[in-house]
């Protein structure tokens, strides 16, 4: 056991999913060792077990090791650690959750691609399995700040490759298959052998986990558990450098799928998963689903699945994805929660049993079998109705928009903005909120305008400027926010809505549809005479 002598490093401040910055930085001398001392400083190591996985990305395997010699000289009594270092985010939650463990370090940036000269990311999940909450990452990046010395085991690398129990410096690390148990909560959840019967009446697939860490979990419960025919699952191996792909599961980075699922012969359904796991997205043939539609579909429909015959005991999602699935709540009578971007913010409506199905725009969804969004369960949901319901996807959408009315939306991603040029626009777009009541921009009246604030409903925690909101008559909304989950200048991820209630006008082309939102939006926060964009660089 060793103390290493340090000094502070800048900028290790946790955002919404851990810290990520460029692999490099996370080479450097001390980088990673700081970080983790600050964590354990926090959260406390001695006598605890902690779950230790990552995506598979670039320095996953040595930055593994480091983790468990820290471990064992802050005194942790056992780690348990996906073979190979391999667990994707909602494995390690349910991990978490199974052995009752202290809580989990995962080695992921998500979905921001991996390399040498691409991304790194650690974040800790709590006992609950879900995203340590702002108060447990603001005292970690404190720490960090006073830091002058971490502690490490010298010792020989534990050996990941087998499956098994060894000893590092007195602590136990157990090694465990990265799948077989996430597999089995799969199994428990959903109507496996409807599925199976889907397949074998002839149901084509095509599961692009771009790869990333999702393609052992899905080769072996679609193919080895489900019956679907081999080579359905495609990019399955998880590579260092995602095989060069960006690890996005959206239309502009899986655009292979989209061709496919667009083309003449054309599989009955597609979905793509992300680096780590836990985002997804949905394709029917010839017809693309919208993250915040997906949700409200899986809400509407998932009774169909053994796990919540029971139904739901409420419905929550992010201010920024549409308001789709707050109709589904208002239809059946459900609760439904409005809290900020970030999978931290639902744990607390799911430990206390308010909510059951929650999500995100930016394609995550997921439920209260784990507390992360989980791609591979929002897919399985997704078999399991169109296995109970014997319709295709656009068959299914179509019928809901009947019910529910359609919720018009799309997400204008303008990447790697200079962050002086993104703060200057934001704090101009502040400082006129009070004043945009009333105001017409292109034939769209400002109906408010605010700064989303949240108090927590069980907690009573308050989380301020989340995102500006502009409200307009009729239902139509422009949202605005500057994304935590880069490590390359600024992300504004502008958000458009626009509500049409049926029964005519519900398959429109949403760009279209959304024209004046976009143009409003645009002119009312100068997006160009800040950013010098007048385009995005990623719609979804």
């Amino acid at each position: 056991m060793t103390s290493v002598a340090t000094t502070p490093i800048a900028g290790q401040k946790p955002g919404t999913s851990g810290l990520r910055k460029k692999t490099a930085v996370f080479m450097g001398r001390h980088y990673l060792e700081n970080f983790i001392q600050s964590l354990f400083d926090v959260v406390g190591a001695k006598g605890k077990t902690f779950v230790l996985g990552g995506d598979g990305r670039y320095f996953n395997d040595r930055a593994a090791q480091v983790i468990l010699r820290m471990a064992a000289a802050n005194g942790a009594a056992r780690v348990i650690v996906g073979q190979g270092a391999i667990l994707s985010t909602p494995a390690a939650s349910h991990l978490i959750r199974l052995h009752k463990t202290d809580g989990g370090v995962i080695m992921s940036a998500s979905h921001n691609p991996g390399g040498p000269d691409e991304d790194f990311g650690v974040k800790f999940n709590m006992a609950n399995g879900g995203p340590a909450p702002e108060a447990v990452t603001e005292a970690m990046y404190r720490r960090s700040l006073e830091l002058t010395e971490y502690h490490l085991l010298e010792a020989q690398d534990v050996d990941l490759s087998r499956i098994g129990r060894s000893e590092l410096g007195g602590m136990i690390v157990d090694v465990v298959d990265p799948v077989a148990d996430y597999a089995a909560l799969m199994e428990s959840l959903f109507d496996f052998p409807a599925i199976r019967a889907l397949f074998a009446g002839g149901f084509r697939m095509r599961m692009d986990s771009m790869c990333a860490v999702t393609g052992p979990y899905a080769v072996e419960i679609l193919e080895n558990r489900l019956g679907a025919a081999k080579g359905t699952v495609i990019n399955a191996t998880p590579l260092p450098d995602f095989g060069g792909m960006h690890p996005d599961p959206n239309p502009t980075w899986a655009a292979g799928l989209m061709d496919e699922m667009f083309s003449e012969n054309a599989p009955d359904f597609g979905a793509a998963s992300d680096g780590d796991g836990d985002r997804n997205m949905v394709v029917g043939r010839g017809i693309y689903v919208s993250p915040s539609d997906s949700l409200a579909v899986l809400a509407a429909n998932a009774p169909l699945a053994p796990g919540y015959k029971a139904g739901l005991k409420g419905i929550a999602r992010s201010m920024p994805t549409s308001a789709a699935a707050d109709r589904v709540a208002q239809a059946l009578g459900l609760p439904h929660y409005e809290t900020p971007t970030g999978w931290k913010f639902f744990g607390n409506l799911l430990d206390a049993g308010r909510a059951t199905i929650c999500g995100e725009e930016s394609f995550g969804t997921g439920s209260d079998h784990v507390r992360e969004k989980d791609g591979l369960w929002a897919v399985l949901l997704w078999l399991n109705i169109l296995a109970k319901r014997r319709q295709s996807v656009a068959q299914i959408l179509a019928e809901h928009f009947q019910r529910f009315g359609r919720n018009y939306y799309s997400r204008h991603d303008f990447e790697a903005i200079p962050s002086e040029a993104a703060e200057a626009m934001f704090t101009a777009l502040r400082a006129k909120l009070a004043k945009l009541k009333g105001q017409n921009f292109d034939g769209l009246t400002v109906e408010a305008a605010d700064d989303f604030a949240y108090e927590d409903p069980v907690d009573g925690s308050v989380s301020t400027k989340q995102g500006v909101r502009v409200l307009f008559e009729g239902g139509a909304r422009a949202v605005f926010r500057l994304s935590g989950t880069g490590t390359e200048g600024a992300t504004l991820r502008l958000y458009l809505e626009r509500f049409e209630p049926g029964p005519k006008g519900l398959s429109e082309e949403p760009q279209a549809a959304l024209a004046g939102v976009i143009s409003a939006a645009h002119r009312i926060a100068d997006i160009t005479g800040f950013t010098g964009r007048s385009a995005p660089d990623v719609v979804t």
